[in-house]
């Protein structure tokens, strides 16, 4: 029986309504989090661990949910992160209330699942666009993210509000609320949310008939370049297309295996081979690496100038704004100018915030939020161009185990710039955290211009 394709419009609708409600999950929950673990521990150093313990599980569960997703489907993967979620603020609820420190922990870690899931939701609105229309898509449910990250935090005084009334520890009421929107957002992405296949675009069925037809011009890039020398769609196993072969794309299409059989490591290390995929997962992981990087850090150099919270608040304020208010405007652009553009954009931008950090007073109140705002902008260009390339760049069979391995990259130097960037700042002050993030765009850099060698060795 023929599967049935789902109504774009509609399916689209929800993954943005849900993304709102899981914004607000997430950022209720993270914005008491490292306060909660300093109340149930009483010492500061423990607290920092509460963000890295939801990071890690954002990663770890990245990549089952991937293969969650190629077996079961979108709505089933997504369903069962947002579950996971709501398992987790249960937990913590829980672990709080008794004085189970260990198992806050861990459920802080299952509650990661939460922003993995939301991570994913922008591959499944690639999957109900139309042809063309990919990053808009994908920056509309973004977007939405902007709606719940700002709601989130506004939201977490009634629910530490309410906990008190319940009788439980302080910060442990916004966990109340956090669990009650990933339970909503669990049922309505598995009764609502239908995507035919995980990883299928509905631009793959014209690619392959182009590419099967010999009278056809060479497939072209969303960029506007010959899509040539290495930049065709890549296989498991198989290395980056020869320039002379013209019609590889059409057998490695032919031949790739299914998606079940493919592997994340091994989708990531296929990927490592195609010069266009290799910019993709370095945009994504470079650009994340770099705004966390900068971001955990501004709060404690703001305040060690002597500025107050709310300032601080302000500024970060700023921040998350050029992170998603922009993300439809650079979703438009990448499928108007082509994704390796607005990476290209995003680097330099990222660079121009990460020198102002470097020149700029820690209270200068009015470079320091160009700085943050400008960092966002740049992780919006990196996060939307390349995951747009990386699904476009890629045959389906790698495509769902590439994102989740890209995924699980992403946290994890997250997790680790968060950690070492505090080591920075203690030694070398926060000129010098900007600094190492410069250097963190270094292979993204190399990758781009190894990608335009590679296009200007191609003859005419």
């Amino acid at each position: 029986m023929a599967e049935r394709m789902p109504r774009r419009g509609v399916s689209l609708a929800v993954l943005i309504v849900n993304q709102l409600l899981a914004g607000v999950g997430v950022a209720s929950g993270v914005a008491v989090a490292a306060l909660l673990a300093q109340d149930l521990t009483g010492t500061a150093v423990l607290a920092g661990l509460a963000q890295s313990a939801t990071v890690l599980g954002a990663a770890v569960s990245a990549i089952p949910l991937a293969r969650l997703a190629v077996r079961s489907g979108r709505h089933v993967a997504l369903a069962a992160g947002y579950g996971l979620a709501f398992v987790g603020a249960v937990l913590i609820v829980v672990g709080s209330a008794g004085g189970w420190i260990p198992l806050v922990f861990l459920a802080l870690a299952v509650f990661g699942a939460g922003a993995a899931a939301g991570l994913q939701a922008r591959f499944a609105a690639t999957e109900v666009a139309a042809p063309g229309f990919e990053a808009r898509a994908m920056s509309l449910v973004l977007w939405a993210t902007t709606l719940g990250s700002v709601a989130g935090p506004l939201l977490a005084d009634t629910g530490d509000v309410l906990g008190r009334a319940l009788g439980l520890p302080p910060f442990v009421g916004p966990f109340l609320l956090s669990g009650a929107v990933f339970g909503l957002s669990t049922v309505l992405v598995a009764a609502l949310l239908r995507v035919p296949r995980a990883g299928a675009l509905a631009s793959d069925a014209a690619t392959s008939a182009s590419a099967a037809d010999p009278d056809d011009d060479p497939p072209i890039a969303p960029d506007g370049v010959a899509d040539v020398a290495g930049s065709a769609p890549i296989a498991p196993d198989v290395p980056a297309l020869d320039v002379a072969d013209e019609a590889a794309p059409a057998a490695v299409a032919d031949t790739a295996p299914v998606a079940e059989r493919v592997g994340a490591w091994q989708a990531l290390r296929t990927a490592m081979r195609n010069p266009r995929s290799l910019v993709a997962v370095l945009a994504i992981v470079c650009s994340h690496t770099v705004m966390v990087g900068v971001m955990v850090m501004t709060p404690v150099h703001m305040t060690d100038h002597g500025l107050s919270l709310t300032l601080v608040g302000v500024v970060i304020s700023i921040h998350v704004f050029g992170m998603y208010g922009a993300s439809p405007i650079v979703g438009w652009l990448v499928d108007r100018v082509g994704p390796v553009r607005v990476i290209v954009g995003g680097a330099v931008i990222l660079f121009a915030a990460t020198l102002i950090g470097i020149l700029a007073a820690g209270d200068d109140m009015l470079l320091v939020p160009v700085a943050l705002g400008l960092l966002g902008l740049g992780w919006s260009c990196g996060l939307i161009g390349g995951s747009t390339l990386l699904t476009t760049s890629v045959d389906p069979a790698v495509r769902v185990p590439l994102q989740g391995a890209t995924d699980a990259a992403m946290n994890v130097t997250a997790a680790a710039s968060a950690a070492l960037s505090g080591v920075i700042l203690g030694i070398g002050g926060f000129a010098v955290v900007n600094v190492v993030a410069v250097l963190v765009l270094v292979p993204l850099i190399i990758a781009v211009l190894r990608l335009a060698m590679r296009r200007t060795s191609v003859p005419a």
